[in-house]
């Protein structure tokens, strides 16, 4: 791949060594693919995971990378990031970052390339049929007949990626075709409030209710495992609890996004349009 831009695979960090070693595993299928180096990068948190428990590397860090990089002369950049939506993260923590960094280092270029999501092309069902294939899988696997289906984020303050996840549970009712039972939307968690409402139902209100009361695959929108989501992960505690409150209910917890080959070629994808995009640091900057 023709480009002088250092490429990161970003996602938001977690202090479980399990996300650090997926997000690895994928930036290296990705170096693999493109041809070109792909560091694992997380915006925050992931500095805190103990070195032993990631193979004695420690974890790369958005701001420490940056620099580190910039003792090597390396001032350009591609955020490949690994969220499905338009994360507060993303697209405001790091361009006001950017910003301060650019007073001290003026030549700084980043370029962000798109989310998995598409909210604009409800055509483009990329996460959708991944979410489809690993559905099919676990019901497979698991010897279930026409279980209900809940697609689980973990919940968030904006509208805008509730939507996103909206949009995929749409796009993964039409992908499944009437094949199982309902399929439902449902967040790990919600903040209090009214204004947060658009959060509703919450996993732990879904489960157990008539449709959600026998057995029940749960779609996890979530890429890697960590504290949400994963083994003793708050969603497996959630089921767990849920199970335990209501007889005949079984619960099914899928795989994640990662183990799709499928994620590999849409971060692809995304890669492509990204380093063909403008830099964000001179909009960041105009007032």
């Amino acid at each position: 791949m023709d480009n002088n831009s250092c490429i990161m695979l970003v996602d938001n960090g977690s202090i479980r060594a399990a996300a650090t070693l997926n997000l690895r595993r994928l930036a290296a299928k990705l170096s693999g693919e493109a041809g070109c180096t792909v560091h694992p990068v997380s915006l925050l948190h992931s500095d805190k995971i103990s070195r032993d428990s990631i193979e004695g590397v420690p974890a790369q860090i958005l701001e420490p990378f940056l620099a580190e990089q910039r003792s090597h002369n390396v001032s350009s950049f591609l955020l490949l990031p690994l969220f499905f939506g338009h994360s507060a993260a993303v697209f405001e923590y790091v361009p006001q970052r950017l910003r301060e960094l650019r007073k001290e280092w003026p030549e700084l270029e980043m370029r962000i390339a798109p989310c998995l999501v598409n909210l604009d092309d409800e055509g483009e069902t990329d996460i959708a049929d991944i979410l489809a294939r690993i559905v099919r899988h676990k019901v497979m696997t698991e010897g279930l007949h026409r279980p209900a289906i809940t697609l689980v984020d973990h919940g968030t303050p904006r509208i805008a990626v509730n939507e996103v996840r909206n949009l995929v549970c749409r796009q993964l009712t039409n992908a499944l075709d009437g094949e199982f039972g309902e399929v439902k939307a449902a967040s790990m968690e919600r903040r209090e409030g009214s204004e947060y409402d658009f959060n509703e139902p919450l996993l732990e209100h879904l489960l157990g209710t008539p449709g959600f009361d026998g057995d029940v695959v749960t779609a996890l929108l979530f890429t890697a495992p960590g504290r949400h989501a994963g083994k003793g992960g708050d969603i497996a505690q959630i089921c767990a609890r849920a199970e335990s409150l209501n007889d005949g209910l079984r619960i099914f917890i899928s795989d994640f996004l990662s183990s799709d080959d499928g994620l590999l070629k849409l971060l692809m994808k995304r890669l492509d349009q990204g380093l063909s995009s403008q830099p964000v640091i001179d909009e960041v900057l105009r007032d």
